[in-house]
């Protein structure tokens, strides 16, 4: 007998076999290799048995060679199924718009929790997960994924330090975990203010210890800038050294630009390919046909469909191709400078405090060489330049 999966998805028949040489229609089954099963006599001249539906065809040249006689007495398998469906169209039609609408709303978003968020966060977590398109009733496959949404959301949302995104089914959980910032110090230890690196002072304002230094006075590393000791000789005490002093510091940069460099960018045409993905297997659905472009670049979405709690083995794909060029840039030997200069800048502003401020910059030396203009640019940048120096008693 055939596997029982296989025969109801192809379909068989139960058939009754009549005539005086029954068995000689048998053996001629079996040896035409027609799948037959369940072989049962019911009198002298009389066989019933099960039937591959495939076999039907080749079983009649047969009956004429054995004088035998067939009734089919019974039909099963998908195709008489779906053959009774359609004798029932209004049922047949019911059971597929239910499939297919629960099938819509399994794949649409019904709901958006979020924890771990004060009321505050939790508003604004909303309104940027609202411009993202994330809303009830849209599609989970026209979303972006949710590695690329747990990953936009974290950035934008400044008062959080990490956001997970999940999806369950039809909902999408957010978990915020919020920043805390430490405790400030209620109690500091006796210290000296130091210089962090050489300066000459620009300007000081103490607010607690003596300063021993005033504008324009040049220190070393290491210098001390304010003492934690105050008071007269004889009566001095020791306190937490505090002042904001800024220094004025000199910096080198050194940078290259080619004055013709050859570089890659994306013209902004482009061509969208659709498909429905079935077991690994893409099928086009719309945008047939390679991209005319020589040179471009591939971005893939994808995400795949859900039924109920489960997720389906078919999805919906999404690859966009979008054009790319290589263009030649020359520049000016000025415009070649004013990009150098732009860039040490930006460079340098990495390197620097949030709080310092670039008070001037000169070109002290420019060559070029081998189609390149060299800049070797001195800042001149206002910075906090205090270190603390623990005050050990008995110093």
């Amino acid at each position: 007998m055939k596997n029982k999966w296989t025969t109801f998805l192809y379909g068989y028949v139960r058939i009754r076999i009549e005539g005086p040489y029954a068995e000689r229609l048998l053996n001629r089954c079996i040896e035409e290799r027609l799948t037959i099963w369940n072989i049962k006599r019911i009198s002298e001249t009389s066989v019933i048995c099960y039937l591959a539906l495939e076999d039907v065809s080749r079983l009649r040249p047969l009956l004429k060679m054995t004088s035998c006689k067939v009734r089919f007495t019974e039909r099963k398998g998908l195709p008489f199924l779906f053959r009774a469906m359609l004798s029932r169209g209004g049922f047949a039609t019911g059971i597929t718009a239910f499939i297919a609408i629960l099938f819509l709303l399994s794949n649409m978003v019904w709901n958006i929790s979020i924890e771990g968020a004060t009321p505050e966060v939790e508003h604004e977590l909303e309104q940027i997960v609202k411009e993202m398109g994330i809303e009830k009733g849209k599609f989970h496959f026209l979303l972006p994924s949710v590695e690329e949404i747990q990953k936009e959301v974290t950035e934008r949302l400044e008062d959080a330090t990490w956001v997970g995104v999940n999806l369950s089914g039809t909902t999408y959980h957010f978990q915020v975990v919020e920043q805390e910032l430490p405790d400030p110090q209620e109690q500091i230890s006796p210290r000296h203010l130091v210089a962090s690196k050489k300066a000459v002072i620009h300007d000081i304002f103490v607010e607690e210890g003596q300063a021993l230094v005033t504008p324009n006075d040049f220190v070393d590393k290491g210098d001390m800038l304010v003492s934690g000791f105050i008071g007269k000789e004889g009566k001095t005490e020791l306190v937490p050294a505090t002042a904001n002093v800024l220094g004025e510091i000199w910096y080198k940069s050194e940078v290259d630009i080619p004055l013709k460099s050859s570089f890659e960018t994306l013209t902004g045409d482009y061509k969208n390919r659709h498909y429905v993905t079935l077991f690994n297997v893409d099928l086009p659905i719309w945008g047939f046909g390679k991209p005319e472009f020589i040179n471009y670049e591939i971005f893939v979405d994808e995400s795949n469909f859900r039924f109920l709690n489960w997720e389906l083995p078919i999805g919906y794909k999404e690859v966009r191709t979008l054009e790319k060029k290589e263009l030649t840039r020359e520049y000016t030997e000025e415009e070649a400078k004013e990009v150098g200069m732009e860039m040490a800048k930006v460079q340098l502003e990495k390197r620097l405090a949030d709080d310092s401020v670039i008070r001037g910059e000169n070109v002290l030396h420019e060559t070029i060489e081998n189609g390149k203009v060299k800049l070797e640019i001195h800042y001149q940048v206002i910075e906090d330049i205090t270190s603390e120096q623990p005050i050990i008693q008995g110093d």
